[in-house]
């Protein structure tokens, strides 16, 4: 598969509810998004004509991107290590095994730094705090085939959140944020919960808890015929949920403050903000309320000057797009970062 010498580059942003694309004006910093379309995930012809539109003179059967991922099953954790054991045979697979309740044989995992996203070098092992990252092999292979059929060929497969997590973590660097944010991917059987601060990743945890599971309480609660009608009055915007948000996030807001109190008697600090980068525009109210129920605000990133302190800049024509805070994984993919040294865990 031959390719033709690159003058502008792409990337795409893939999740439960829509596809982000955008064209850059070269592969590192300084660099110009000079065009973004989004479409939604179901939309086939929409993400052709997306393409198309990108890259008109395309040659070849495939355009080049470096895609992020948010695959339902994807695994991204944070998990604590016996360094003196790594070199045991079988011990990596038992801790994952063990701690994450997952069959590493049937995944494609990778260990990452939680301060700096920097790859976890075993030889040199001495911190005991890991990211395990990665999804079932079989899901890599399904991604991969998906792509190829929509006529994207993956430069670079990587997981989104992975990079929305540290773009985050930068954001709240730049802007000397004291305390941490909670970070929510809600999905429609789970939620991948992330509690992170300019360090980095500070805790992870994956609740049995999403969108499908507030179905049910919809249709009780306005006396629906049955769950199909509560599934599109909740994804249809045309229905004011703020009063029914208790119940609705009840179940989920129960897991979320015991993850939250367990992490502020570790460590002292409080929750400043909440931020879900996930949900789309209809449910955005989900966002609201859930900071309303833990009492904190909503995050709301400096998409502008963060992307300026990256080298980054927006064409005019989607300038606008630096106020939607939906872009952050989209923009996660195309920011880069200095290497710097991993910070010392302290003394216990």
């Amino acid at each position: 598969m031959f390719f033709a010498p690159k003058t502008k580059f792409f990337h795409a942003s893939f999740t439960e509810h829509n596809v982000l694309l955008a064209r850059v004006s070269a592969a590192g910093p300084p660099l110009v998004i000079e065009d973004i379309r989004e479409v939604a995930a179901d939309d086939t012809a929409g993400l052709a004509e997306a393409i198309k539109a990108l890259q008109p003179k395309k040659t070849g059967s495939y355009l080049p991107v470096i895609c992020g991922i948010h695959p339902p099953r994807r695994v991204v954790r944070r998990m604590t290590l016996e360094p003196k054991r790594l070199r045991e045979n079988g011990y990596l697979n038992e801790a994952v095994s063990l701690q994450l309740r997952i069959d590493p044989e049937q995944h494609t995992l990778a260990l990452n730094n939680p301060h700096d996203g920097a790859e976890y070098d075993l030889a040199q092992a001495t911190q005991k705090d890991v990211v395990v990252c990665g999804l079932p092999s079989e899901d890599v292979l399904t991604t991969q085939e998906k792509l190829l059929a929509a006529g994207l060929y993956p430069d670079r497969l990587e997981l989104g959140t992975l990079a929305t997590i540290g773009a985050l973590a930068d954001c709240l660097s730049l802007a000397k944020a004291k305390a941490p944010v909670l970070m929510l991917e809600i999905g429609a059987d789970s939620t991948q919960s992330f509690i992170v601060s300019s360090g980095g990743l500070e805790a992870s945890r994956a609740i049995s808890q999403g969108l499908d599971g507030m179905v049910p309480v919809v249709q009780k609660e306005l006396n629906l015929k049955d769950e199909e009608s509560a599934r599109k009055l909740l994804f249809s915007n045309a229905f004011d949920f703020t009063g029914l948000a208790p119940l609705l996030t009840r179940k989920l807001l129960k897991e979320l403050q015991s993850s939250i109190g367990f992490y502020e008697v570790q460590t002292g600090q409080s929750i400043g903000q909440v931020v879900c980068p996930l949900l789309p525009p209809k449910l955005g109210w989900l966002e609201a309320a859930v900071a309303s129920q833990l009492a904190v605000g909503v995050f709301q990133p400096d998409l502008a000057a963060w992307l300026g302190s990256r080298q980054i800049t927006l064409a005019g024509g989607v300038a606008a797009a630096a106020q939607n805070p939906l872009h952050l994984g989209l923009f996660a993919l195309i920011a880069q970062y200095p290497r710097h040294a991993a910070v010392p865990e302290k003394a216990a």
